[in-house]
């Protein structure tokens, strides 16, 4: 941004006389949301994992424009990133708790009797064991 009488009040590096490229910051602010959204979401696949990747990659690109001196935001995206980090590992975590929740006894138990059972008294008698049983 440059004043009326010719003084640069932009990022640094940019040119004094207002010819300088504007900074590209667009990356590094993308990181940040994309990040922020993916950790309020880590307990979904997409919002995790996919937005988790999103967040690095744009991070990534908008900390090395940060490092060239094209973008003024460069501390924003390297935190976006590290954002993405941890909405991927929780998210692989609560996969993690998923799967070996599915795979245990108790909940092999519980999908036998439920399929072996006939009336909705016997369902929900398969139900009580299983929370006995887990809790």
């Amino acid at each position: 941004m440059t004043s009326a009488h010719g003084q640069n009040y932009g990022y640094p590096g940019a040119d004094p006389y207002g010819g300088g490229p504007a900074p590209r910051n667009g990356l590094g602010i993308a990181a940040l949301v994309v990040g922020l959204i993916g950790l309020v979401f880590f307990w979904t696949v997409v919002g995790g994992i996919v937005l988790g990747l999103l967040a690095i990659v744009f991070g990534v690109i908008g900390f090395r424009r940060g490092k060239r001196g094209e973008a003024t935001n460069g501390t924003m995206a390297l935190i976006g990133a590290i954002i993405g980090v941890l909405a991927i590992l929780a998210s692989g975590l609560i996969i993690a708790v998923g799967v070996s929740f599915f795979k245990s006894e108790g909940f092999s138990d519980l999908r036998d009797c439920l399929s072996s059972a006939d009336t909705q008294a016997e369902q929900q008698k398969c139900e009580d064991d299983f929370k006995d049983s887990v809790g």
